[in-house]
Order: C-alpha cells, then sequence, then structure tokens
C-alpha cells in the first residue's frame, strides 16, 4: 500500500533526531527500527540530504551542514533553471530526447519553445506536467516506490533498450572530482548508464552543490565523454579536474538571464 505523506513525514522526522541523537547509523539499523525496506531508508536518507539536514556515507548516514539560508536556497533554485534553460538552447528540431528522474532535467523541457521534440523518460512526475505543444513525451513504464516519481525495474530498462536518442539529459545527485556520477536509487544507476549509451550526446546536469561531491550512495563512472552543464559558483579545481579527465564543462552565469 502507498505510504501516505504524513506517515512518510512523520518517519524521516523520528529518522532525523535518531541520527542527531547518536550521530552516525546504520541503513540496516534504520529498516529494522521503522520495519520498511532497505530501499525506503536510502530514499528517505536522500530526502533528508537534499535538504541539507544529514551526511551520507557508504552504509549509513550522519549529521551534516545544516540547511542552506533562505539567499542561498533561492540562488541554488535560479541556478538550476539556468542549468535547464541552457540544456533547453541545445535542443534541435525534431531531436529524440532522453530524461532520466531529475526534475533539473524535465524542467528543461519548459523552454523549448515551439521545438517538436520526442522525449522518453523514466521521471513520473511528468504526468502532472504540462509543456510546449511540441514536446511528445513517452514514459518509461516500470516500478514506482513509496512515494518516489522515479521508474526502474525491468518494464523500465527493456523500454529503454529500444530507444535511440540525439540527446540525453541526465540529472545526479552529485558528481565526484574523478567524474563519477552520484546516485541516491542504486536501481536508477543502469538506466542513467543506458540513456547515456543510447544517445549521441549526453548532457548531466548539476548546479554547484553537487560538484565534487563523494557521499552518496551509488555511482558510475563515465567512460564516454560527454558535457556537464553547471554553474559560475562550482568549485574551480573540480571543474578543471573534470576537463582534465576528457569531460566539457559548460558554466551558467546570473548575466544569463533574460532581460
Amino acid at each position: 500500500m502507498k505510504q501516505g505523506r504524513q506517515s512518510v513525514d512523520a518517519r524521516r522526522a523520528k529518522m532525523l533526531s535518531m541520527i542527531r541523537e547518536r550521530q552516525k547509523i546504520r541503513v540496516e539499523e534504520l529498516a529494522t527500527t521503522f520495519g520498511v525496506s532497505l530501499m525506503t531508508i536510502r530514499r528517505d536518507l536522500q530526502a533528508l540530504e537534499d535538504e541539507g539536514l544529514i551526511g551520507r556515507f557508504y552504509g549509513g548516514a550522519g549529521m551534516g551542514p545544516q540547511p542552506l539560508p533562505a539567499a542561498e536556497k533561492d540562488q541554488m533554485t535560479l541556478y538550476r533553471r539556468l542549468i535547464s534553460r541552457r540544456a533547453a538552447s541545445l535542443v534541435e528540431d525534431g531531436d529524440r530526447l532522453l530524461i532520466n528522474g531529475s526534475t533539473t532535467a524535465l524542467d528543461a523541457l519548459d523552454f523549448l519553445g515551439e521545438k517538436r521534440v520526442q522525449v522518453f523518460t523514466n521521471n513520473g512526475a511528468a504526468v502532472n506536467r504540462t509543456f510546449p505543444a511540441g514536446v511528445e513525451l513517452t514514459l518509461s513504464g516500470g516500478v514506482l516506490r513509496g512515494d518516489g516519481h522515479i521508474m526502474t525495474g525491468d518494464c523500465a530498462m527493456r523500454n529503454l533498450l529500444m530507444v535511440e536518442a540525439e540527446k540525453a539529459f541526465i540529472g545526479c545527485t552529485g558528481i565526484s572530482p574523478d567524474g563519477e556520477i552520484l546516485c541516491g536509487i542504486p536501481a536508477e544507476l543502469g538506466i542513467n548508464e543506458t540513456m547515456i549509451s543510447h544517445a549521441h550526446t549526453y548532457y548531466i546536469l548539476a548546479d554547484y552543490t553537487k560538484i565534487g561531491k563523494a557521499s552518496t550512495y551509488a555511482s558510475c563512472s563515465l567512460e564516454k565523454p560527454g558535457v556537464i552543464i553547471t554553474d559560475e559558483k562550482a568549485s574551480p579545481d573540480v571543474v578543471e579536474r573534470l576537463r582534465t579527465i576528457g569531460m566539457t564543462v559548460v558554466q551558467v552565469k546570473k548575466s544569463d538571464l533574460p532581460e
């Protein structure tokens, strides 16, 4: 049975209280305590990490930085919209696009104007969205767990394997200095890798808070050179390292905002 929003919020609040008290805790212990699956706990921890409340390490979580101040949170949101806009500017009329479960990647469709595109995505949040008239969208199908919106599993993968695209837009929870793409949902790793391999060109969309990150649960290495779209606040050292290993890095700026 799908969990209600209130029960999910209550579990995450209790989980956060435990982590604050203990400082560090293992995923298996949390799953036993709350009587839910390891996947559910990892999704909960990812949500708490995204809010800046905790930090994650392999197999568990601990206290992380406090939530971003409102002004910085607004700045992060602005950069993410600029990244989505830049991604949309790279799309050509008639393109076939692959888009993963990322909100930033899906938001790129908002900026396509009159371009006609065919989109294949495992992002279930697309169902509740309205896009420009030229967007033809196909959902991968697959498994949704808990209150998540990312479709995974054999069905999603089988349908994806039949798709070839000009471009793939891939969001992530972080990019390590060595170019590993970090993902909070291990089941989506294979889908991300397949989207990258089935696209002529792929773009990783990641704001400055995700560049140089190395604490998320699962990761995949990038053997095929691609493009990272980030922003002007991304760590210069990490950006240079990513370029050294063969990635193209594009950085949006606040000055890119239309008048």
